[in-house]
């Protein structure tokens, strides 16, 4: 059976007070979900940058390690060359070896500069690595204390949030897919999340503009759905207004005036 247009708007009007009431629940909280986030993602930044700091020294000491390698390497062909050179036979092959010796001490010289060069980065990696780690511990102490601040606050109204989603939930399944299209597109664009308001004092109930008698008189009736011209809300009722009190007893006051 196809609900009435008076039932679609209260199912419509029901699940705007739902979402209102869970906006609140999150206007609590403020910016705290958001700024944990933030954190976390920052301290995987961090992180990351660690393991690369870490691994850039590893891979500096592999290569000091490697040049050491080199070195002793030299100094075993220099000490063999030196041995052959007592036994040259002629003066070209002294030339040769002499080569050959002036070559590895060459390479041990580049050798050493290249271990004093790896030496002085890996120095300056470990100390951007140790003001990286104290600016690290120091955004974990702000992540903790914002999660337990978040956990807190979430822990006072889990509760009140969960019952509204399951009611959120089943108020969804009540409301046609075109008509929740567009109360989700209007609440999204909507600054305080309201889709479907009332007309209170003859305006809009969101953008307080007026509207027009007539058009109240339309949206009492429920037999269509009205939306304000202004910002396109879902009107979905015309609240009543308490009277003033003090209206009849002015009007009493001037009639009795009169009389006199």
């Amino acid at each position: 059976m196809e609900s009435t247009v008076a039932q679609k708007l209260d199912a419509i009007y029901n699940l705007q007070k739902i979402d209102s009431r869970l906006d609140a629940i999150f206007k609590i909280r403020g910016a705290l979900p958001e700024e944990v986030q933030d954190l976390e993602d920052e301290i995987a930044g961090y992180e990351t940058r660690l393991e690369k700091f870490n691994n850039d020294i590893l891979a500096l000491e592999d290569e000091i390690k490697k040049h050491k390698e080199a070195i002793k390497e030299s100094e075993k062909l220099i000490k063999k060359y030196q041995d052959q050179q007592m036994n040259v036979r002629n003066n070209r092959e002294y030339d040769a070896i002499t080569k050959e010796l002036e070559l590895q001490d060459l390479e041990i010289q580049v050798s050493r500069k290249k271990i004093g060069e790896a030496e002085v980065r890996i120095e300056g990696k470990k100390k951007d690595l140790a003001e990286l780690d104290e600016t690290l511990k120091d955004r974990k102490k702000d992540l903790d204390t914002k999660k337990d601040e978040l956990d807190t606050i979430v822990a006072e109204s889990e509760a009140e949030e969960n019952k509204l989603k399951t009611e959120r939930e089943k108020a969804t399944k009540k409301i046609e897919e075109r008509i929740l299209k567009s109360y989700k597109k209007i609440r999204n664009n909507a600054k305080n999340g309201l889709a479907v308001v009332e007309v209170k004092r003859g305006a809009c109930g969101g953008c307080f503009n007026i509207v027009p008698p007539q058009r109240q008189a339309d949206i009492r009736e429920k037999k269509k759905i009205i939306v304000c011209e202004h910002c396109g809300r879902i009107l979905a009722d015309v609240a009543d207004e308490i009277e003033d009190e003090t209206l009849p007893k002015k009007k009493r006051s001037t009639r009795a005036t009169k009389s006199k």
